[in-house]
C-alpha cells in the first residue's frame, strides 16, 4: 500500500471508520473510470475538488454525475471562485489531483458536500492515489469531513 493511501487509512481510523480502500490495477481518476472499476453509478463516486474563495483553499465534494457550479460555490463560500492548480492543490492537501480524498490533507479545507451526494446509501471516494477508492456513507463523510451540505451541483437540465 502507497504512503499516500496508508495516511488516508489512518485518517478514516482516526475518524472512528474502519472502511476497505481498494486499489485498482486501472485508473480511477476520473468518475468514469472509478465508476467503472468499482461496479457502480457515476453519480455514487465523489469527486474531490480544490478551488480558491478568494484566495483561500475550500475542497468541493461533488458527485460525479454532476458539475460543480462555481456562482453556487462562490455563494456558500463568500467569494470569487477559482479552480486551483495542480500544485496548489498537492500544496494543501498533500496528494495530487486524481487521487485527492476528503479528507486527511496537509491543510484543513473548509468542505462542501453536495446535496445529491445524500440520496445515494454508499459513496466512493478518492483514497490518496489515481487508482484506490474507498466506499463510505454520505452521513459518514458529511461526519469525517465537518462538510456543510450544500446545492452546488450543476445538474443535466438545470440551463
Amino acid at each position: 500500500m502507497k504512503a499516500a493511501v496508508e495516511r488516508v487509512v489512518a485518517a478514516l481510523r482516526e475518524a472512528g471508520l474502519e472502511t476497505a480502500v481498494t486499489e485498482f490495477a486501472e485508473s480511477t481518476r476520473t468518475a468514469e473510470e472509478a465508476a467503472a472499476a468499482v461496479g457502480t453509478t457515476v453519480g455514487q463516486i465523489v469527486k474531490s475538488l480544490v478551488f480558491l474563495a478568494g484566495g483561500r483553499p475550500v475542497l468541493a465534494l461533488v458527485s460525479g454525475a454532476n458539475r460543480l457550479d462555481t456562482a453556487k460555490l462562490a455563494a456558500v463560500a463568500g467569494a470569487p471562485i477559482r479552480r486551483a492548480d495542480a500544485e496548489t492543490v498537492r500544496a494543501v492537501t498533500g496528494y495530487a489531483i486524481g487521487g485527492v480524498p476528503p479528507m486527511g490533507h496537509a491543510t484543513p479545507l473548509p468542505t462542501y458536500l453536495d446535496a445529491d451526494l445524500l440520496g445515494y446509501d454508499t459513496v466512493w471516494a478518492a483514497a490518496g492515489t489515481p487508482n484506490a477508492v474507498f466506499p463510505i456513507t454520505p452521513m459518514d463523510l458529511e461526519r469525517v469531513t465537518g462538510a456543510r451540505v450544500v446545492d452546488v451541483a450543476v445538474r443535466s437540465g438545470d440551463g
